[in-house]
């Protein structure tokens, strides 16, 4: 892991500076560009509050080195570097994002990951997704986006997902299906960063 030293972050957390060798890029289209081109030729108007956008800030956890800690009522997932600093991305967070809380670790990991709806989402909502019931294969159409760290506890999987999503508008924002979702950039650049057996902590 990289060794952060001072001048790599902010003195003042909530100053927005992107993390340069990472994000520069990627968040450099989402501040320039006002749409996103999605997977079915559509377009909408892409909206991230900047302080949603990928951020070292100085670590409000006192959590070892490697950890990620999920903040799901402030919409924001730390993942815990050296020297007290934490590199900080926005999330938007669904139903099941909110009933979990405490420690798991990451059970395994997915590039481009298959999803089915919920037997409860089926029956909330049959039209949208009763269609899905035989699941979905990874894609660019595919909820989950273009990773997902899935969390385990005492070996079992937790049914908690922190994944990529196909709605970056919805980062910041409570939404009503789903865990814990990022911009597919950003999951990316966490995915890379974390191993399976990492461990993470949601607070409730």
């Amino acid at each position: 892991m990289r060794r952060l030293f001072p001048s790599d972050i902010d003195p003042v957390p909530a100053v927005v500076r992107l993390d340069r060798r990472s994000f520069s890029l990627a968040a450099l289209a989402l501040l320039i560009s006002p749409n996103l081109a999605l997977a079915e030729g559509k377009k909408r108007t892409l909206d991230i509050d900047a302080r949603f956008l990928p951020q070292l800030v100085t670590s409000p956890y006192p959590e070892e080195p490697g950890t990620i800690v999920v903040a799901p009522q402030d919409r924001y997932l730390f993942l815990i570097e050296e020297g007290g600093f934490a590199r900080r991305y926005g999330v938007g967070v669904g139903r099941a994002g909110l009933a979990f809380s405490g420690s798991a670790t990451v059970g395994r990991k997915a590039k481009w990951p298959s999803w089915r709806p919920t037997d409860n989402m089926i029956r909330r909502n049959p039209k949208k997704y009763a269609r899905h019931a035989g699941g979905v294969p990874g894609g660019p159409k595919n909820p989950l986006g273009s990773r997902a760290l899935y969390l385990f506890r005492d070996g079992r999987d937790t049914l908690y997902r922190i994944h990529g999503t196909t709605e970056p508008w919805t980062i910041g924002k409570a939404v009503s299906n789903g865990c814990i979702r990022m911009v597919n950039d950003h999951v990316e650049d966490l995915y890379e960063r974390v191993p399976v057996g990492a461990r993470v902590v949601v607070i409730s």
